[in-house]
């Protein structure tokens, strides 16, 4: 069985898929991004789709979950590449994406989650957002 080829480019990871999604597929690139996130700790997913001509119901829930996990794993994740007649086929299939971002191509995509980031201030991560806040009294035992 082909694998899909997982990059990491800074804080982000790229996955281009070049070859037929099929079920099996799907599922094993589902496994190695929630392995790759851990062992990274990216906070940004980039899924590239513009090779692919067909996206049936699977791939697109595939999709979908791969996105839910990811963000349960402080990753969002964000599709680029759909060719207007995979868009049009997840319409008419009824297929929402929840939780995916879309962007017309890879670098649209990085600066979504760039700007994402810096909107949710995750800049500021030494201090965990604590800045100026008091630290409680401890009671002596």
């Amino acid at each position: 069985m082909e694998r899909v080829p997982v990059l990491k480019i800074g804080d982000i990871l790229l996955v281009s898929i070049q070859i037929d999604m099929e079920d099996q597929v799907a599922l094993q690139l589902q496994e190695d991004l929630a392995e790759r996130i851990v062992a990274t700790g990216c906070h940004g997913v980039i899924i590239d789709i513009s090779a692919l001509d067909i996206v049936d119901s699977f791939v697109g829930r595939t999709l979908a979950t791969i996105a839910a996990i990811s963000r349960v794993l402080d990753a969002e994740t964000v599709v680029v590449g759909m060719r207007p007649a995979v868009a049009i086929t997840l319409v008419e299939l009824g297929l929402s994406l929840p939780g995916i971002r879309t962007a017309l191509n890879v670098e649209l995509g990085m600066d979504l989650l760039a700007r994402e980031r810096e909107d949710n201030g995750d800049d500021d991560e030494e201090t965990n957002g604590l800045e100026g806040a008091e630290t409680p009294a401890v009671p002596a035992p």
